[in-house]
């Protein structure tokens, strides 16, 4: 009851104010849809560089970050057993498009992956029902990669997210996020052979990260639009700030920038690979964070409102 009436309390407080902070998708059991889109990008990330890298381990890895993905977005749900309805708007939803992706990535991954794990499986790896699993996964995968910016960017009331920098941002962070759990399974494997060409990669797309990054602010700060030059405030000196610093900036991008200024110019040891991929991975988490945390909605435009404008 106590906890109700606190965030009755807060809710008021915050329509009181001319530029109302989100907080649905980033407090309280709205932790586990920033998680789930977070992983569900590792994930589809994962699975592609394993296809290229032919790593069988890195597909498996994918493939449990998906299912965890998955339960996640159901732990969101304040009734998941109800979650065939979002689940039915795929035409006009894109976290309908969304949940469809994740249930082609894991049903075909699941009948790819099993003679290549199982030799005594029913089918084989060579098989009709692999390949289409092989497909049917793909689909899946650039799915997972693409929708999630979709669905901040067309939320029209954040104009933070309501841009169309936003998806290729969450592309660049999905093929990010696999390039970093790849080091890891391989390094936690033994495997050296594909580092440095992961490494090149890793450096790469977090260069192309970051100049999305600071082009999304620049439009934010110079669109004349108050609530996303509200949440940039939130984001560089607000009540996000600390987030993003620590964890976006000096977890997410400045010590594995360190690993890989080592990697390339020395000895690659595993210990340093593995450290470099779990930093990345926890800097985009916070990335994800940050950014959805920033999120301001438009002023509600009450009377009073006007006549103080």
């Amino acid at each position: 009851m106590q906890q109700t009436r606190a965030k009755y309390e807060q809710l008021i407080r915050d329509l009181r104010g001319d530029l109302r902070p989100q907080r649905e998708w980033c407090e309280g059991r709205g932790l586990f849809l920033v998680f789930g889109h977070f992983v569900g990008g590792v994930a589809a990330g994962a699975w592609l560089f394993s296809l290229l890298f032919d790593s069988r381990a890195g597909l498996g890895v994918a493939f449990a970050l998906g299912a965890l993905c998955g339960i996640s977005h159901l732990a969101f749900l304040g009734r998941p057993q109800r979650f065939w309805r979002m689940a039915a708007q795929w035409r006009t939803s894109w976290i309908s498009r969304g949940f469809a992706g994740l249930s082609l990535f894991l049903g075909g991954g699941f009948l790819y992956l099993v003679p290549r794990y199982l030799p005594q499986a029913p089918w084989a790896a060579d098989s009709a029902i692999a390949d289409a699993g092989y497909v049917l996964a793909l689909a899946g995968m650039l799915v997972l990669i693409v929708y999630k910016g979709f669905v901040y960017a067309t939320s029209k009331a954040i104009p933070f997210w309501n841009s169309p920098l936003h998806p290729a941002m969450y592309i660049a962070f999905a093929l990010r996020g696999g390039i970093a759990a790849l080091l890891i399974t391989l390094a936690l494997g033994g495997e050296t052979a594909a580092t440095r060409d992961l490494l090149l990669l890793w450096t790469a797309v977090t260069a192309v990260v970051t100049v999305f990054f600071a082009l999304e602010m620049h439009a934010a700060l110079t669109g004349g639009n108050p609530a996303a030059r509200r949440s940039v405030h939130e984001l560089l000196s607000g009540r996000v700030a600390i987030a993003f610093y620590g964890g976006t900036l000096t977890l997410g991008v400045i010590v594995p920038a360190w690993f890989v200024w080592a990697g390339l110019s020395g000895p690659r040891t595993l210990a340093a690979m593995v450290a470099l991929g779990v930093t990345s991975v926890i800097g985009d988490f916070f990335m994800k964070y940050s950014m959805i945390r920033a999120g301001v909605h438009l002023p509600v435009w009450t009377r009073q409102t006007l006549q103080r404008g």
